[in-house]
């Protein structure tokens, strides 16, 4: 199960080059359901994703380099490239009410810095362990606006998208 919430970001952290990060190419073989062939680095797989906007299934499938390309030529749309760094959020903040979580708690924010034709495009997404987490997490300041449950900032609605 993915559970992730996903925000706008207008501007990027001023120690972005401190943080790993990974080249990301995917293509989408179908919307509904999503399935969607991804290159990661020097890594390939293969996705499902159930329906949903904040928590869905997801199923990966490892593929190797002649796969993923024999399929990503056959997908539809736009083939949708970025850079995904992955920042540490320690001490993260959640609702009263929420139960504290324990002191070294860090979740990892993947911040999406998008390749055109999307650019300047940037992401960030949180992923959570419940629903209930994800509702109740409070965003870092220079988080901007939660777009979770706006369709056009999902990878796979961007996919068919007009230039």
């Amino acid at each position: 199960m993915e559970i992730e919430r996903k925000y706008l970001i207008q501007q990027l952290p001023d120690n972005l080059s401190d943080y790993p990060f990974h080249h990301i190419e995917q293509a989408y073989l179908n919307v509904d359901p999503v399935v969607r062939v991804r290159k990661e680095d020097d890594h390939y797989y293969m996705t499902y994703k159930g329906r949903g906007m904040m928590a869905r299934e997801e199923h990966n499938l490892a593929l190797n380099e002649t796969s993923y390309y024999h399929l990503r030529d056959k997908a539809d749309g736009n083939i949708i490239s970025k850079r995904r760094y992955l920042i540490p959020l320690e001490h993260p903040g959640f609702k009263e009410g929420f139960p504290k979580p324990p002191e070294d708690y860090t979740l990892t924010i993947e911040l999406d810095v998008f390749d055109a034709p999307f650019a300047p495009l940037v992401l960030a997404e949180v992923e959570f362990g419940s629903t209930e987490a994800a509702d109740a997490f409070l965003p870092p300041e220079w988080f901007g606006e939660d777009v979770t449950y706006r369709k056009e900032y999902h990878n796979s609605y961007m996919s068919m998208k007009t230039f």
